[in-house]
């Protein structure tokens, strides 16, 4: 099993895949693009979900 476009779009996604939560939507046409967008503005798990 891979988990890279997870990891991507989900930081967080052990936790995320812990607690049964809902993944982030990938967006491939930016994960290896030249900025932050769509590598480091996907959003985290909200604490209160956790």
């Amino acid at each position: 099993a891979a988990f890279g476009r997870d990891y991507i779009a989900n930081p967080d996604l052990a936790e995320r895949l812990r607690l049964g939560a809902d993944l982030n939507a990938q967006r491939p046409e930016l994960f290896y693009g030249g900025g932050a967008e769509g590598y480091t503005d996907y959003p985290a798990l909200a604490s209160s979900a956790r």
